[in-house]
């Protein structure tokens, strides 16, 4: 049920003189003069504090207003501010592009609640890409703000831990190591959890807690071969959260892969996404590691030397998935790879939706099992991929499958921000699992590494017996007969 709509700071998304009321202040003549008008705009009120890309700042250009996204934004669901819907937003961050407004506390925290789910972009009838007024604005905006020592440890998690796999597998040693040994139940018992501030709580409570995963996890091999005629080379885009702990995931979608006629090589020096980066703030870094992938799938060679053309470029994570077709974006004035990252975008694939491409022989052992099924955000709306998913589980017999409610509301993981926004993320969690209670299903599908993170750790946090899996582990056992 959609909350009562309310103003915050009298902002009314239809007048320009109330979002001076949001920001408390209005962008004075005496700003530095470093500050330049954005492109297509005149900042008739002062001088820009927002320089926007003018094909960005057309964006907000684009909004009309009609509020059709309201319903489909999570944080405005929550709690009916129209400052933290997507209309809200973008009447916010054209103000501060048109020197109306200034960045006070206030319009940053608006600006931070939005989980870029893209929810909007799917609702909306004028076409608004919002993500991309979002992520600049982010960029643009990131300038140093006072932190504590909690929020700069977690920060440095976020881009020096975890789009590193083995900075990520070195973290997590002590942690296995404890799991093994039967101590971490202590370390995240309820007495100490309680202690500890709500981000770091949140943190180890990520953790997936298995006492049978590696204590080290191996890398993939280079190359797998196509069981019976081969039909296409396929690149495998690993992931770094992903590579270390869902790597069974990973192994799983390659062997699905060989059944359906591929070879499957997995390039070693590819990088992170960039999502983290992206979304983050830090589009220069988000940029480089878009090279250095559109370099290593590019110049790919086989262990013996010869070069490999590879036909599809696929990954299992939708947040990695979506980063990846928006590497043209990304791009797109770069002089060297403008043309490479078209070429890239064009080739890949989410597994799902190159499986129903390729429609291989159906798998042959009985899955019986009751399950519902999580569109994650960057799979349905950046992606606009709902129907394949779903296919691949109709493929499987003795598979019941139950129709979430509001299964493509974010469940609050949208990527870090779980850890950045931890009280926003729990309150959508909730939503989103008790839902997952209405269905009867004690497994829940997802397509997402941050959303089975994010929707199986708030299971533990509550008691609620659910486990958590990518629907191509059910297609795996299907096809081997091995329970996963």
């Amino acid at each position: 049920m959609t909350a009562t709509p309310r103003t915050i700071s009298g902002l009314d998304p239809q007048s320009t003189s109330t979002a001076n009321n949001a920001g408390k202040s209005s962008a004075s003549a005496g700003h530095s003069s470093s500050n330049t008008a954005p492109h297509g705009s005149h900042a008739p009120h002062g001088l820009s504090i927002l320089d926007l890309d003018k094909r960005t700042y057309a964006r907000a250009l684009d909004c009309v207003h009609c509020g059709l996204c309201l319903p489909a934004c999570p944080t405005y669901t929550e709690n009916g501010l129209e400052a933290d819907s997507p209309r809200g937003r973008i009447h916010l961050m054209k103000s501060l592009a048109d020197g109306r407004i200034e960045p006070t506390d206030s319009v940053l925290e608006h600006l931070d609640l939005c989980l870029d789910c893209r929810a909007c972009e799917t609702a909306c009838p004028s076409g608004v890409v919002y993500h991309e007024l979002i992520e600049e604005t982010r960029e643009k905006l990131n300038v140093d703000r006072p932190k504590t020592f909690v929020d700069r440890m977690v920060e440095s998690m976020f881009f020096h831990v975890f789009p590193h796999p083995t900075r990520l597998k070195l973290a997590m040693l002590p942690v296995r190591l404890m799991q093994k040994i039967g101590l971490w139940k202590f370390v995240t018992a309820d007495a100490i959890r309680k202690r500890l501030p709500i981000k770091l709580d949140k943190m180890q409570q990520m953790l997936p807690n298995d006492a049978t995963a590696p204590i080290w996890e191996s890398n993939l091999a280079t190359h797998y071969p196509a069981i019976g005629e081969k039909r296409a080379t396929v690149g495998m885009f690993a992931g770094c959260v992903g590579s270390v702990l869902f790597q069974h995931v990973n192994r799983q979608t390659i062997a699905v892969l060989q059944r359906a006629g591929c070879d499957v090589v997995v390039p070693k020096t590819q990088q992170c996404c960039g999502a983290i980066h992206h979304h983050g703030g830090k589009m220069h870094d988000a940029m480089n590691m878009a090279i250095a992938n559109i370099s290593a799938f590019d110049f790919y060679k086989n262990p013996d030397g010869s070069h490999t053309g590879i036909d599809y470029i696929i990954n299992n994570a939708a947040g990695c998935g979506a980063m990846l077709k928006d590497y043209d974006h990304l791009l797109r004035d770069h002089p060297q790879y403008a043309e490479k990252s078209k070429q890239f975008v064009a080739k890949n694939r989410d597994i799902c939706e190159l499986l129903v491409e390729l429609d291989p022989p159906r798998p042959t052992h009985a899955v019986n099992r009751t399950v519902t099924y999580h569109d994650a955000c960057h799979l349905a709306h950046a992606q606009k991929i709902t129907a394949a998913p779903r296919q691949i589980l109709s493929w499987i017999d003795g598979l019941t499958v139950i129709a979430l409610p509001e299964s493509d509301m974010c469940c609050g993981a949208a990527g870090t921000y779980n850890l950045s926004q931890p009280d926003m993320a729990r309150d959508l969690a909730t939503r989103k699992l008790n839902h997952i209670k209405t269905t009867g299903a004690n497994t829940c599908l997802t397509a997402n590494v941050g959303c089975s993170m994010q929707i199986q750790s708030e299971a533990h946090r509550i008691h609620m017996d659910l486990n958590v899996a990518h629907p191509i582990s059910l297609l795996y056992e299907a096809y081997t007969g091995q329970t996963t």
